[in-house]
C-alpha cells in the first residue's frame, strides 16, 4: 500500500491506463466489427464472385473486398480507440490534479493565515508520500513560528516584569522622601543607587542577549591553554564560596590543553557557570571542577551537590529568563538569562555548553566543551 501512496507511481499509472484502455479498445472493436460486419460486406461481393469469369476479374474483386472491409475497420477501430483513451485520460487527470491540486490549496490559504498571524494554523497531512512530507515540513514550520511567537510574549511580560521591580523600589523611595517618610540620608540614596545598578545590569544583560543571539559579538579567537583560565576564575570566585561555607575543587589531569576560542568569552562562561553553582548549592556543599579532553574537544565539567534539576523543566533550562528555583528572589537568583548567553557564547567559538542532573536535591553537572587547537589531540578522556 506504501508503494501506492507515492505520488509518482500514481502518475505513473494514470499513463500506463490510458495505454492500456486504448489498446484493448482497438483490439475489442476490431473484434467486434469482424463478426458484425463481415457478413454483410462479403454479400455483396460473392454475387460479384458468382458472376465473375475469369480469375483476373476475381482477383480484383477479393482485392477490393479486403481494402473496403479492413479500412472501415481500422477506422472505425482507431476512432472508437481514441475517444476511450481520451475519456480515461479526462478522468485520470481529474483525479491526479484534485489529488494534487486540493493539498497545494489548502497551504495556500493556511499560509496566508499564518502570515495574518493566525499561527495555530495546520493542514491536513494528505496520503501521498510527497505531498505528506510537503504537509508535515509546513505543519512543522507553523509549529515553530508559533512557539517563536509564544517566545516572544513570553519574553515581553519577563522584560516588563524584571524592570518593573527596581522601578517600583524606585518609586517608592522617591513617594518616601516626597511625602517625608523617608530622610534624605545616604543610606536612602545607597538603596535607591542599589535599585538603579539592578537596573542597569538587567539592561546590560538584555543588550548581551540580543547581540549574542543575533550573532553580533566580536570573539578574538587564538590558542591558549584552558587550564589557567580555569584556576583564574576559581580562584577570582573561591572567596563567595568560602563565604557560603563551600568546598571547590579544581582537577586536571594534563599539564596543558590548548584550545582555539576567545579566552575572555571563555572566562566569561566559566563565570557564570561556577557562579550558578554556588548559587543553588546550599551550606556546606561541594562543587567540582573538571577539566580534560575526549576526542578533538577539551571539556570542563562543573559538577555541584545543590538544588539539582527536575526531570521535567531540564529541556527549559537554557531558556531566558528560566530559574529552576522559583522561590529565589531576583538579587540572589539572578536574571535567568546568563546560562542562555553562556549557551551562545559556548556555540559560537565552535563547542557546546549542555546540563545534567539525576534529580531534584541531587546536584546538577553543567559540562562546557571547546576545540582544541590544531596541534593539540591529546588521548585521554574526562
Amino acid at each position: 500500500m506504501k508503494f501506492w501512496r507515492q505520488l509518482r507511481w500514481k502518475i505513473i499509472a494514470g499513463h500506463m491506463l490510458v495505454v492500456i484502455v486504448g489498446v484493448l479498445t482497438l483490439s475489442l472493436v476490431s473484434e467486434i466489427i469482424r463478426l458484425r460486419t463481415m457478413p454483410a460486406v462479403l454479400e455483396p461481393y460473392l454475387e460479384i464472385l458468382a458472376r465473375a469469369e475469369s480469375p483476373a476479374e476475381i482477383e480484383r474483386t477479393i482485392a477490393g473486398l479486403v481494402e473496403t472491409f479492413y479500412r472501415d475497420a481500422i477506422s472505425r477501430s482507431l476512432v472508437i480507440a481514441a475517444l476511450s483513451a481520451i475519456v480515461t485520460g479526462l478522468l485520470t487527470s481529474l483525479f491526479l490534479a484534485r489529488e494534487i491540486l486540493r493539498p497545494l490549496w489548502q497551504l495556500a490559504d493556511s499560509s496566508q493565515r499564518i502570515a495574518s498571524g493566525r499561527y495555530s494554523e495546520r493542514v491536513t497531512v494528505p496520503a501521498s508520500t510527497e505531498l505528506a512530507l510537503v504537509a508535515t515540513n509546513f505543519n512543522q514550520m507553523a509549529e515553530s513560528l508559533e512557539q517563536v511567537e509564544q517566545q516572544r510574549v513570553a519574553l515581553i511580560n519577563n522584560v516588563a516584569h524584571e524592570l518593573r521591580t527596581p522601578l517600583t523600589g524606585l518609586e517608592g523611595y522617591l513617594e518616601g522622601l516626597l511625602d517625608g517618610l523617608f530622610s534624605n540620608d545616604p543610606e536612602t540614596f545607597a538603596q535607591m543607587s542599589q535599585e538603579v545598578r539592578r537596573l542597569h545590569r538587567l539592561v546590560d544583560d538584555l543588550q548581551a542577549l540580543s547581540l549574542v543571539e543575533a550573532g553580533q559579538f566580536s570573539l578574538r579567537l587564538e590558542t591558549f591553554d584552558l587550564i589557567p583560565v580555569v584556576k583564574r576564575v576559581v580562584t577570582q570566585l573561591k572567596p563567595q564560596a568560602m563565604a557560603q561555607c563551600l568546598e571547590i575543587v579544581a582537577e586536571h589531569s594534563l599539564l596543558e590543553i590548548p584550545v582555539y576560542a576567545d579566552p575572555d568569552r571563555t572566562a566569561q562562561v566559566l563565570i557564570n557557570l561556577i557562579g550558578n553553582a554556588i548559587r543553588y548549592t546550599p551550606d556546606g556543599g561541594c562543587i567540582t571542577i573538571r577539566v580534560g579532553v575526549n576526542d578533538d574537544l577539551a571539556g570542563v565539567e562543573v559538577q555541584d551537590n545543590g538544588i539539582g534539576i527536575p526531570a521535567e523543566v531540564a529541556p527549559y533550562i537554557f531558556e531566558r529568563f528560566y530559574r529552576v528555583d522559583r522561590s529565589r528572589s531576583r538579587v540572589s537568583g539572578g536574571s535567568g538569562i546568563g546560562l542562555t548567553i553562556a549557551r551562545h557564547l559556548a556555540w559560537a567559538m565552535g563547542g557546546d555548553l549542555t546540563a545534567a542532573s539525576p534529580g531534584p536535591g541531587q546536584g546538577s553537572t553543567f559540562t562546557f566543551t571547546l576545540p582544541l587547537a590544531p596541534s593539540a589531540r591529546p588521548p585521554n578522556h574526562f
